[in-house]
């Protein structure tokens, strides 16, 4: 049985909800991670990706600029620099040179993988598309990558940047 609701109380149901790490490079070549909540599947054949950026972030010049981006599904050992990487600004700090992350060339775009991560999926930026206060980028996917290692994905798992693993 439903019941109608406001919208700001029923969406508080989707956690646990996904995370990913988005990753381009700015203009001067400096790679610029950031934290987003909202990413799905886009297409089966080709493959796509897609992702939210909110119309304020940094990352909307960097991925206009390099017309590619990395999207990276964290494991759930890296929190904390999901949580770092989620609320700085590449504007004003050099993330990577900031927070110990360790990251290797991506084969074939203009980006880095996180060596810690789950997976990576090297994106060509194909679309975008305005949504309100986000811009929604869709990018064919040239190479993907899973870690050798049997790791978890990290997650939301409610409201007030509570991170961890689903069992």
């Amino acid at each position: 049985m439903q019941k109608q609701a406001e919208y700001s109380e029923a969406i508080k149901t989707k956690y646990p909800e996904q995370i990913v790490i988005a990753i381009a490079k700015d203009r001067n070549g400096k790679a610029n991670p950031v934290t987003l909540g909202w990413t799905m599947i886009a297409s089966g054949n080709p493959a796509m990706m897609a992702i939210a950026v909110a119309s304020k972030h940094y990352s909307i010049e960097t991925i206009r600029h390099s017309k590619c981006f990395t999207i990276a599904f964290p494991s759930s050992d890296m929190g904390e620099a999901a949580l770092f990487f989620g609320s700085r600004s590449g504007r004003n700090v050099d993330k990577f040179a900031e927070f110990d992350c360790e990251t290797k060339p991506a084969k074939e775009i203009d980006s880095v993988l996180l060596s810690d991560a789950v997976a990576n999926f090297e994106c060509r930026l194909v679309s975008e598309t305005e949504a309100g206060d986000h811009i929604i980028f869709v990018g064919e996917i040239a190479a993907s990558h899973v870690n050798s290692e049997a790791k978890k994905r990290l997650y939301t798992l409610g409201s007030g940047h509570k991170l961890g693993g689903v069992q």
